[in-house]
């Protein structure tokens, strides 16, 4: 699972509220390359700010990851809501992410494949 760091700032955070940050953050792991797993790790913020008339949680989650540094943040009337909608930008991220800095071998060698498949069906078709 992918290490989490927690702070909190203008409030207090229960054992259940960590549970459930550790749970959604540090699964976004599968989103990431093999080889960018083992040096990743997220920064979470939570800021309780009382507003005029309600209060408002922030939720800001650092992604530090091989070569830039991911940054999403969402502010609610819930702390839970906050990390869940964090968590959705952050998977989105994570994908675009893992398009631009996946491995083109793979890529590759899986055409390849399908190159050599196609090339004995078109030669197993004329006989």
């Amino acid at each position: 699972m992918l290490r989490v760091e927690i702070n909190t700032v203008h409030g207090k955070m229960d054992d259940k509220l960590q549970r459930y940050i550790t749970k959604k953050i540090g699964g976004l792991e599968k989103y990431l390359t093999r080889s960018a797993r083992g040096s990743a790790y997220a920064e979470i913020k939570l800021k309780a700010a009382p507003a005029k008339d309600k209060k408002s949680y922030t939720c800001e989650v650092i992604m530090h990851v091989p070569i830039e540094n991911i940054t999403v943040s969402e502010t609610t009337v819930n702390m839970y809501a906050a990390v869940d909608i964090a968590e959705e930008k952050l998977k989105h991220a994570l994908r675009k992410y893992k398009d631009k800095h996946d491995v083109p071998r793979l890529h590759r060698r899986i055409m390849a494949r399908l190159g050599r498949r196609q090339r004995t069906r078109g030669v197993e078709d004329n006989e």
